[in-house]
């Protein structure tokens, strides 16, 4: 075990303070990673807060981790002492079930995801992204592009994977009609990868003030979701559509928005469940209602990839790690384009 730093919350109603704690040796096939960057998920938030049930504390939080390689095991061979790494949602998996050998380890039963989840190396809670260190099984780490400002690649580990999954499976492409419901963390991201696989991008928002930055970002349309005239327009048209909202709200409204044998796409977890759907709404065009789990690590590691080609990153705004409680409520009224990143330099 070897010493780490980083910032813990010990119970779901107090700050998040500075917290000393260990980090287990290195493995044969282990990778140790100096965190230089760790983004800010609104998920963080919820598990800090226990609003999904089951944390743990203390809990570190943390999965959008972006550093440098500085120690690896005797068998590992994909990375060297220097590289640029990333760690994302998940830092274990069975690797033996369906799941695991079709690549989706983030189906898998026993996935491990980065914090509050069980360390077989230690017996008890893992540890997550705002420290100094992490160590991390090859399998789990991820190739980062130097052509890319790392910190903005750091909420490409969740953010953009959980956006870019869904609009690979469900095949989207030059020509389709793609609807982003929201522009925070994910919809930014959901925006500018539509974009940029060619299709016809409409944003949907409940602030008018997001038009032109919607529009910078990649959307080609921008429709005013309370206004029922606007969404009146575009009925019955949407060959898919992205729902990154994650607080609930009436689905129907973009259901009925579907071409016949549309898709809506969750990839945003509420605290309460969305109102139960009109089933006719379903019905009469075989549309479907659909979820999304951010990706396996060889469709993360094709996102990164895809990103370094298209010159694609988050957008984010900095912050010294004594800025994460105030950073939390700053993201829970949206003050914040589009991702809060921790530069851990400041981690002292």
């Amino acid at each position: 075990m070897y010493k780490a730093i980083g910032y813990a919350a010990h119970t779901a109603t107090t700050p998040l303070v500075p917290f000393n704690f260990e980090r287990r040796e290195l493995t044969p096939n282990d990778v140790q990673i100096e965190i230089l960057y760790c983004g800010v998920c609104h998920s963080d938030i919820h598990q800090v807060r226990n609003e999904w049930g089951g944390s743990t504390f203390p809990m570190v939080p943390g999965h959008e981790i972006v550093g440098k390689v500085t120690g690896i095991g005797s068998a590992v061979s994909a990375f060297k002492i220097g590289d640029s790494v990333g760690v994302g949602c998940l830092v274990d998996a069975c690797g033996d079930c369906p799941d695991c050998r079709d690549d989706l380890e983030q189906y898998c039963n026993g996935a491990v995801f980065t914090y509050n989840s069980y360390d077989r190396h230690t017996g008890g809670s893992n540890y997550g992204g705002y420290s100094n260190s992490i160590v991390v099984a090859q399998h789990f780490v991820l190739k980062v592009s130097d052509r890319l400002e790392l910190a903005a690649v750091a909420p490409l580990l969740c953010a953009g994977i959980t956006t870019y999954s869904p609009l690979m499976h469900w095949q989207v492409g030059n020509g389709d009609k793609v609807g982003v419901v929201g522009l925070g963390g994910l919809g930014h991201m959901a925006v500018k990868f539509a974009h940029a696989l060619g299709a016809h991008v409409v944003l949907f928002t409940t602030t008018p003030g997001k038009a032109d930055d919607a529009k910078r970002l990649g959307a080609d349309e921008v429709v005013i979701s309370k206004d029922p005239d606007a969404m009146a327009q575009h009925l019955a048209s949407f060959d898919f559509i992205l729902n990154t909202v994650a607080a609930p709200h009436n689905l129907d409204a973009y259901t009925a928005l579907l071409k016949r044998d549309g898709t809506l796409c969750l990839v945003g977890v509420p605290e309460h469940p969305h109102p139960s759907p009109a089933v006719g709404n379903l019905i009469f065009k075989r549309r479907s209602i659909a979820g999304s789990l951010i990706g396996g690590l060889k469709e993360t590691q094709d996102m990164l990839d895809f990103c370094a080609e298209h010159n694609i990153t988050s957008d984010i705004e900095i912050i010294a790690i004594q800025q994460i409680n105030e950073a939390y409520e700053r993201v829970l009224r949206s003050d914040v384009k589009y991702r809060f990143v921790i530069d851990m330099a400041s981690l002292v």
